[in-house]
């Protein structure tokens, strides 16, 4: 009975040491590289902040970046400056204290942004900029369409249908975005080399459809001679086709837009607009999503990376 009870205590004690040898739970997955439900631990937080949400445009590239995120399993949080270079100072200071593993920016305005990614610079968050480039600050790549060309692609449009000879208007985009320079150069690339055409006004309308109205109006009073009219993106280009239409003008001037968004492409259709450079929008945020999965991998990216445009007319 002595030498049973002997044993007894001897296994006891062997159980409490084989017990004490391991820290973890039962079912721990700690070493397994996953979470309790099964999930990936190494899920990357993105960040982005949009210039604006109340332009098609940018919703499809947010749709385009969100639906990426998600079917990768990413974390993506999404800030809409409103047009406003200040808010979205304070926008990208707040995705910043969330703990970003990377940061998407598509400025309100280039220059304003530098002193916003240098702020992500020190806290070594990488930066992509998406649509629009910045003009300070460290940035991993750039994924956009090439405006220069765009614009190019417009001038070289109204020349033809104009046979080098006409009044042309341009309606500009937010001053000091990087899109606004880069369409302006690449139209007047065209326009300027071409002795029969001349740019009779140029206004800002601030990528806007009800600006594009307003200011197509005031420059409609001031002369209605003119033959063609470029806008930097498609809302001031449908908002100048409802002033020309209300003036009785559309049937003789040229319209030509940039974006090719859904109310853009159906004015093309229905012959209200002559034509407009289609941007892919959706794939901009895709490809943001994985060059964001990229940069925070350590993997070499390219310093630009650039999505197709064409020209819609039908």
């Amino acid at each position: 009975m002595a030498k049973w009870l002997k044993g007894l205590g001897l296994l006891a004690v062997l159980v409490l040491v084989l017990g004490a040898c391991s820290t973890d739970s039962p079912g721990s997955s700690e070493d397994s590289g996953e979470s309790s439900d099964g999930e990936s631990d190494d899920s990357i937080k993105i960040g982005l902040s949009i210039s604006t949400l109340n332009n098609p445009f940018f919703v499809t590239l947010r749709e385009g970046a969100e639906a990426a995120a998600d079917e990768a399993g990413y974390d993506i949080v999404v800030t809409d400056a409103q047009d406003d270079a200040s808010t979205q100072l304070s926008d990208i200071e707040d995705l910043l204290q969330q703990n970003v593993d990377v940061l998407l920016v598509n400025p309100v305005d280039s220059e304003a942004v530098a002193t916003a990614i240098e702020s992500a610079n020190e806290q070594d968050v990488p930066v992509i900029t998406v649509d629009r480039s910045a003009a300070g600050g460290e940035v991993a790549t750039h994924i956009a369409s090439d405006n220069v060309s765009g614009g190019e692609m417009a001038g070289e449009f109204i020349a033809e249908q104009l046979e080098e000879s006409g009044k042309l208007v341009e309606l500009q985009g937010v001053p000091g975005a990087s899109a606004t320079r880069e369409r302006g150069e690449g139209f007047h690339n065209i326009v300027d080399s071409i002795d029969g055409l001349e740019v009779v006004a140029q206004q800002t309308a601030n990528f806007n459809r009800s600006e594009g109205l307003t200011v197509m109006e005031n420059i409609i009073q001031g002369s209605d001679d003119m033959d063609a009219v470029f806008a930097h993106n498609d809302e001031m280009a449908l908002g100048a086709v409802e002033a020309l239409q209300s003036n009785g003008m559309l049937e003789d001037v040229i319209v030509v837009g940039f974006d090719a968004t859904d109310d853009a492409r159906a004015a093309v259709k229905e012959g209200t607009m002559d034509a407009t450079i289609a941007q892919q929008p959706e794939v901009i945020g895709e490809k943001a999503i994985e060059a964001a999965a990229s940069v925070a991998g350590g993997e070499y990216i390219d310093e630009f990376i650039p999505v197709e445009l064409k020209m819609v007319t039908e």
